[in-house]
């Protein structure tokens, strides 16, 4: 029987208007498909039209600018809609969900789906819990004395895992998928045993403890900075259907 990361799993991802998940918008995202290690993946993506300015500052990194975006971008109530429903789709077939940074983009996608659809992505998977693998909380983990920052591309450059098209979301969505197999593989004797669901149980319980070392850092640096230890989905805030 194939191990969990040789085995089937599925890696989602975005590219956004900004970094505050509560106030910016996904304006392109994807889903990769693997069925199994090495198999050929399937891509869905997606182009937004969010209905709000793209600031500069994110055109600079994924390289969409309003223009490009009014004129491929489809609204954002429909897609939102298909992207839960895919992912949705996912784990009712069982397929571990990657995704790099987990509260980030699946906190960004319940915001949108609030906005948009007046739901929530709670309410798309009440039939089929999500089951996250996160690279960047399993790497920190298993790999904790590493010294260095752990963004995909660092990840993709230590795993040895190919990374073209940096901060397109197919792309990105493709090398974390690589990057979860890498590490299976790396870290297998204290992986293996594990089911993909206890996994998930425990990534909540390294991402906190993660999360109080960083506030703890920030603090002993003068930083006001909080850190989120919710994982992978962050609580619903007030604002989030501004």
């Amino acid at each position: 029987m194939a191990r969990w990361f040789e085995g089937p799993l599925a890696a989602f991802d975005t590219e956004t208007t900004g970094v505050d998940v509560e106030r910016d918008r996904i304006v392109a995202a994807a889903l990769v498909v693997q069925d199994v290690e090495g198999g050929r993946p399937r891509t869905t993506r997606w182009l937004v039209n969010p209905g709000v300015p793209v600031p500069p500052e994110a055109t600079e990194v994924h390289g969409l600018t309003d223009d490009h975006l009014r004129r491929y971008g489809r609204w954002p109530a429909p897609v939102m809609e298909e992207v839960a429903r895919l992912l949705a789709d996912q784990c009712a077939a069982g397929r571990p969900l990657v995704v790099m940074n987990a509260p980030f983009d699946l906190t960004l996608l319940d915001r949108e789906l609030r906005r948009h659809r007046a739901s929530s992505l709670a309410r798309y998977l009440r039939d089929a819990p999500l089951c996250v693998l996160d690279p960047r909380v399993l790497d920190k983990h298993l790999d904790r004395y590493r010294k260095g920052r752990r963004t995909l591309a660092d990840l993709c450059a230590h795993y040895e895992v190919p990374l073209e098209e940096a901060h397109d979301a197919a792309a990105d969505a493709a090398a974390a998928l690589e990057v979860v197999r890498a590490v299976g593989r790396r870290f297998a004797a204290r992986l293996e045993e594990l089911s993909v669901a206890e996994l998930h149980a425990r990534q909540a319980v390294w991402h906190a403890a993660q999360a109080r070392g960083l506030q703890a850092w920030f603090a002993r640096n003068g930083s006001q900075e909080e850190v989120d230890p919710a994982w992978p989905l962050r609580p619903e805030q007030p604002a989030a259907a501004a």
